[in-house]
């Protein structure tokens, strides 16, 4: 596995157009993976610009996760984050370069004027313009940057920021079908909270949804085991995108996302021995929605989690994800707590 990545820039730069080029000829040649990770300077760095004017600390936290799916709406995902009311807001699938949501800084559109500070690390380097139907509308267009990964979003001051990688198996380079090839793999950025009286660590993450229950506990056990250095025992949220998707999903089974999760999904009995409780931060709600696309149909999962250590969590919340006109910003809805230290 890779090592931590601490290094911080102030703008991740375009992958060489060379270097894409070789890994779209080695897409099928799995063992070439590896060398173009290294290589590739936007996968070894964490963008971050700090907040305008850092906030003092607050007394509790509300905390928002959100797959954003691509982070295309800006605006009515800047409405979401206030509906959450929250002070941090940790994202995955978040778009920086991509033709497909207008070749933009997506996370920097959204803070724009606001005075938050954010970090993003890439996820994958995308060789393509994504999936079919984004193929198809991005025709005669290129990616500015090709950058797909995780944020977070606050105003508060972070340090000893850090991008866990948390597998290097390379699925997702000779793509899913032949189809979204991308350099990279599933990682979580963690940070500190500067102003908190005691260690408090917020990690955004997203696990792999094209694998199993057994990969996904893979990749939180790697997580842990970054935590295990940087944070032993401390204060820690994580959130995001877990993928659960052997979940039951029946309405009549909505007790067991709860109580007993691990059953289908045994990354929780991981989380549960490293001190992390589920409880009294969620809803035993679905959280995976149709999509701006009608991309998934009923009956809908719980994916997305927030998980704490050393925190008391209250009043959970699902916020339909939603425009104005009440027409779909994601395929996921966005969820929020409140946390304070026990």
């Amino acid at each position: 596995m890779r090592s931590l990545i601490d290094r911080i820039v102030p703008d991740l730069p375009a992958p060489d157009s060379t270097l894409l080029e070789e890994a779209r000829l080695a897409s099928g040649q799995q063992a070439a993976h590896g060398s173009l990770v290294e290589r590739v300077p936007a996968l070894n760095a964490i963008e971050q610009r700090p907040p305008a004017h850092p906030l003092p600390w607050p007394g509790s936290i509300r905390i928002a996760a959100f797959n954003a799916q691509r982070l295309k709406d800006r605006r009515a995902t800047r409405r979401l984050m206030e509906q959450a009311g929250a002070q941090v807001t940790l994202f995955s699938e978040v778009d920086l370069g991509m033709a497909r949501s207008g070749n933009t800084h997506n996370i920097r559109d959204l803070l724009a004027g606001s005075g938050e500070g954010y970090l993003y690390g890439v996820e994958f380097v995308e060789l393509d313009l994504g999936g079919a139907d984004e193929i198809a509308q991005c025709a005669g267009h290129s990616n500015s940057r090709g950058l797909h990964g995780n944020a977070i979003v606050t105003g508060l001051a972070l340090e000893r920021s850090c991008l866990i990688p948390l597998e290097e198996n390379g699925l997702w380079f000779p793509g899913i079908d032949g189809l979204q090839r991308r350099i990279g793999g599933r990682m979580a950025l963690a940070a500190r909270v500067a102003q908190a009286p005691r260690p408090l660590w917020i990690v955004s993450t997203h696990l792999e949804s094209k694998t199993d229950s057994a990969d996904r506990q893979a990749q939180i056990r790697a997580l842990l085991r970054a935590l295990d250095e940087i944070a032993p025992n401390e204060a820690c949220v994580i959130g995001g995108d877990f993928n659960t998707k052997a979940l039951p999903r029946g309405e009549a089974e909505r007790h067991l996302l709860l109580d007993a999760p691990e059953r289908t999904e045994p990354l929780f009995a991981d989380l549960r021995d490293a001190g992390f409780a589920w409880q009294h931060a969620n809803l035993p709600l679905p959280t995976q929605t149709p999509g701006p696309t009608n991309k998934h149909e009923p009956p809908f999962g719980k994916l997305d989690w927030l998980v704490v250590r050393g925190l008391e969590a209250l009043y959970p919340q699902v916020i339909h994800a939603v425009d104005e006109q009440g027409r779909a910003v994601s395929d996921h809805e966005m969820i929020a707590v409140d946390l304070r230290f026990t």
